[in-house]
Protein backbone atom coordinates (compact mmCIF):
# COMPACT_ATOMS: atom_id res chain seq x y z
CA UNK A 1 0.00 0.00 0.00
CA UNK A 2 1.42 3.73 -1.07
CA UNK A 3 -0.24 6.83 -0.48
CA UNK A 4 -0.45 10.26 -1.93
CA UNK A 5 -0.42 13.70 -0.37
CA UNK A 6 -1.74 16.98 -1.87
CA UNK A 7 -1.34 20.29 -0.57
CA UNK A 8 -1.68 23.91 -1.49
CA UNK A 9 -2.58 27.50 -0.46
CA UNK A 10 -6.43 27.95 0.01
CA UNK A 11 -7.90 28.60 -4.05
CA UNK A 12 -4.98 27.29 -5.37
CA UNK A 13 -7.57 24.77 -7.19
CA UNK A 14 -6.86 21.52 -4.71
CA UNK A 15 -10.95 20.38 -5.19
CA UNK A 16 -10.65 19.91 -8.44
CA UNK A 17 -7.27 18.35 -9.16
CA UNK A 18 -8.28 16.23 -6.39
CA UNK A 19 -11.40 14.80 -8.50
CA UNK A 20 -9.41 14.23 -11.34
CA UNK A 21 -6.64 11.91 -9.35
CA UNK A 22 -9.53 10.07 -7.46
CA UNK A 23 -10.86 9.39 -11.11
CA UNK A 24 -7.40 8.45 -12.41
CA UNK A 25 -6.04 6.42 -9.38
CA UNK A 26 -9.18 4.99 -7.83
CA UNK A 27 -7.46 5.81 -4.41
CA UNK A 28 -10.16 7.03 -1.90
CA UNK A 29 -9.65 11.00 -0.83
CA UNK A 30 -9.41 10.89 2.96
CA UNK A 31 -9.95 14.71 4.65
CA UNK A 32 -9.10 14.52 8.40
CA UNK A 33 -11.72 17.21 9.16
CA UNK A 34 -14.33 14.67 7.13
CA UNK A 35 -13.14 11.73 9.59
CA UNK A 36 -13.51 14.05 12.50
CA UNK A 37 -16.43 14.36 11.96
CA UNK A 38 -17.47 11.38 10.70
CA UNK A 39 -16.41 9.83 13.66
CA UNK A 40 -17.68 12.12 16.64
CA UNK A 41 -20.83 11.48 15.02
CA UNK A 42 -20.97 7.24 15.29
CA UNK A 43 -19.43 7.73 18.62
CA UNK A 44 -16.51 5.83 18.77
CA UNK A 45 -14.19 5.98 21.07
CA UNK A 46 -11.45 8.27 19.56
CA UNK A 47 -14.51 10.19 18.42
CA UNK A 48 -15.07 10.86 21.81
CA UNK A 49 -11.69 11.49 22.52
CA UNK A 50 -11.84 14.36 19.69
CA UNK A 51 -14.77 15.56 20.33
CA UNK A 52 -14.04 16.87 24.15
CA UNK A 53 -11.23 18.71 22.28
CA UNK A 54 -13.75 20.24 19.79
CA UNK A 55 -16.29 21.51 22.22
CA UNK A 56 -13.93 23.02 24.45
CA UNK A 57 -12.87 25.00 21.39
CA UNK A 58 -9.18 23.60 21.26
CA UNK A 59 -7.33 21.98 18.11
CA UNK A 60 -7.63 18.22 18.32
CA UNK A 61 -3.81 16.80 19.18
CA UNK A 62 -1.92 14.98 16.53
CA UNK A 63 -2.17 11.94 18.41
CA UNK A 64 -5.76 11.81 17.92
CA UNK A 65 -5.54 12.41 14.11
CA UNK A 66 -3.35 9.69 13.53
CA UNK A 67 -5.98 7.25 15.19
CA UNK A 68 -8.47 8.24 13.18
CA UNK A 69 -5.94 7.86 10.04
CA UNK A 70 -4.46 4.30 11.69
CA UNK A 71 -8.35 3.20 11.33
CA UNK A 72 -9.61 4.75 8.10
CA UNK A 73 -6.47 2.62 6.48
CA UNK A 74 -7.43 -0.10 7.74
CA UNK A 75 -10.84 -0.23 5.42
CA UNK A 76 -10.91 -2.53 2.31
CA UNK A 77 -11.27 0.52 0.06
CA UNK A 78 -7.62 1.52 1.39
CA UNK A 79 -5.59 -1.70 0.33
CA UNK A 80 -3.88 0.15 -2.20
CA UNK A 81 -3.24 3.49 -0.61
CA UNK A 82 -5.37 6.28 0.33
CA UNK A 83 -5.20 10.53 -1.05
CA UNK A 84 -4.40 12.42 1.85
CA UNK A 85 -5.94 15.92 1.28
CA UNK A 86 -5.26 18.62 3.95
CA UNK A 87 -2.64 16.53 6.21
CA UNK A 88 0.14 16.58 7.04
CA UNK A 89 0.14 20.07 7.79
CA UNK A 90 3.92 20.37 10.11
CA UNK A 91 6.86 17.91 10.01
CA UNK A 92 5.84 16.25 12.94
CA UNK A 93 2.17 14.81 11.18
CA UNK A 94 4.41 13.66 8.14
CA UNK A 95 6.68 11.54 10.69
CA UNK A 96 3.32 10.17 12.45
CA UNK A 97 2.02 9.51 9.07
CA UNK A 98 5.15 7.85 7.55
CA UNK A 99 4.74 5.27 10.76
CA UNK A 100 1.50 3.89 9.95
CA UNK A 101 1.49 3.94 5.60
CA UNK A 102 3.67 4.69 3.02
CA UNK A 103 3.83 7.54 1.10
CA UNK A 104 4.71 7.50 -2.94
CA UNK A 105 3.74 11.10 -4.01
CA UNK A 106 3.68 14.20 -2.53
CA UNK A 107 1.90 17.04 -4.95
CA UNK A 108 2.11 20.67 -4.40
CA UNK A 109 0.09 22.93 -6.34
CA UNK A 110 1.95 25.95 -5.88
CA UNK A 111 -0.05 29.83 -7.27
CA UNK A 112 1.83 32.73 -6.56
CA UNK A 113 -0.12 34.68 -3.57
CA UNK A 114 -1.18 37.68 -5.50
CA UNK A 115 -3.46 35.45 -7.94
CA UNK A 116 -4.72 33.95 -5.07
CA UNK A 117 -5.89 36.92 -3.45
CA UNK A 118 -7.34 38.04 -6.63
CA UNK A 119 -9.15 33.95 -7.21
CA UNK A 120 -10.60 34.61 -3.71
CA UNK A 121 -11.67 37.89 -3.34
CA UNK A 122 -13.35 38.08 -6.52
CA UNK A 123 -15.75 34.88 -5.84
CA UNK A 124 -19.31 35.25 -5.24
CA UNK A 125 -22.68 33.01 -5.17
CA UNK A 126 -26.13 32.68 -5.51
CA UNK A 127 -27.87 32.08 -2.51
CA UNK A 128 -30.55 31.17 -4.37
CA UNK A 129 -29.09 27.88 -5.82
CA UNK A 130 -25.41 27.88 -4.63
CA UNK A 131 -24.09 28.63 -8.29
CA UNK A 132 -20.66 30.15 -7.61
CA UNK A 133 -19.41 32.98 -10.10
CA UNK A 134 -16.25 35.26 -10.21
CA UNK A 135 -16.07 38.89 -10.63
CA UNK A 136 -13.51 38.36 -13.26
CA UNK A 137 -13.21 34.77 -14.70
CA UNK A 138 -16.77 33.50 -14.05
CA UNK A 139 -19.38 36.66 -13.91
CA UNK A 140 -22.67 36.07 -13.54
CA UNK A 141 -25.23 36.49 -16.52
CA UNK A 142 -26.51 39.66 -16.77
CA UNK A 143 -29.65 39.70 -15.26
CA UNK A 144 -29.02 37.54 -12.03
CA UNK A 145 -28.44 33.74 -12.05
CA UNK A 146 -30.35 31.80 -14.36
CA UNK A 147 -31.75 29.60 -11.49
CA UNK A 148 -34.33 32.97 -10.91
CA UNK A 149 -33.88 32.91 -7.69
CA UNK A 150 -30.71 35.92 -7.82
CA UNK A 151 -28.89 36.88 -4.81
CA UNK A 152 -25.30 38.08 -4.76
CA UNK A 153 -23.61 36.37 -1.56
CA UNK A 154 -19.78 37.08 -0.70
CA UNK A 155 -18.49 35.43 2.28
CA UNK A 156 -17.49 37.76 5.12
CA UNK A 157 -13.33 36.33 5.35
CA UNK A 158 -13.45 36.26 1.62
CA UNK A 159 -11.46 39.95 1.72
CA UNK A 160 -7.82 40.91 1.11
CA UNK A 161 -6.07 41.22 4.72
CA UNK A 162 -8.09 37.69 5.44
CA UNK A 163 -6.68 35.76 2.45
CA UNK A 164 -3.36 37.32 3.22
CA UNK A 165 -3.07 36.32 6.69
CA UNK A 166 -4.37 32.72 5.82
CA UNK A 167 -1.72 32.53 3.01
CA UNK A 168 1.07 33.79 5.60
CA UNK A 169 0.41 30.52 7.99
CA UNK A 170 0.31 28.34 4.94
CA UNK A 171 3.90 29.23 3.95
CA UNK A 172 4.97 29.09 7.45
CA UNK A 173 3.53 25.69 8.06
CA UNK A 174 4.15 23.87 4.75
CA UNK A 175 7.88 25.32 3.80
CA UNK A 176 9.37 23.24 6.14
CA UNK A 177 7.29 20.10 5.24
CA UNK A 178 8.06 20.94 1.62
CA UNK A 179 11.30 20.71 2.55
CA UNK A 180 11.44 17.57 4.23
CA UNK A 181 9.27 15.35 1.40
CA UNK A 182 11.82 16.73 -0.91
CA UNK A 183 14.73 15.76 0.89
CA UNK A 184 13.08 12.01 0.45
CA UNK A 185 12.58 12.56 -3.04
CA UNK A 186 8.69 11.81 -3.27
CA UNK A 187 8.07 15.62 -3.49
CA UNK A 188 6.25 17.15 -6.42
CA UNK A 189 5.94 21.01 -7.38
CA UNK A 190 2.94 21.67 -9.84
CA UNK A 191 2.44 25.39 -11.61
CA UNK A 192 -1.30 25.72 -10.49
CA UNK A 193 -1.24 29.36 -12.49
CA UNK A 194 -2.40 27.55 -15.50
CA UNK A 195 -5.31 25.77 -17.27
CA UNK A 196 -6.93 23.02 -15.29
CA UNK A 197 -6.27 20.53 -17.85
CA UNK A 198 -2.81 21.34 -17.91
CA UNK A 199 -1.95 20.81 -14.48
CA UNK A 200 -3.95 17.39 -14.22
CA UNK A 201 -1.54 16.23 -16.93
CA UNK A 202 1.29 17.16 -15.17
CA UNK A 203 0.07 15.99 -11.95
CA UNK A 204 -0.49 12.71 -13.44
CA UNK A 205 2.60 12.40 -15.17
CA UNK A 206 4.44 12.95 -11.62
CA UNK A 207 2.25 9.88 -10.55
CA UNK A 208 2.93 8.26 -13.26
CA UNK A 209 -0.44 7.84 -14.87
Amino acid sequence: MSSIVLFGPPGAGKGTQAERILGATGLPQVSTGDMLRAAVKAGTETGLAAKKFMDAGQLVPDTVIIDLIRDRIQEPDAINGVMFDGFPRTVPQAEALSSITPVSHVIAIEVPDERIVDRICGRYSCAGCGNVYHDLFNPAPKGGCPCGSWEEKRRADDNESTVKSRLSAYHEQTSPLANWYREKGIFHSIDGDRAIDEITSDILRSLGH
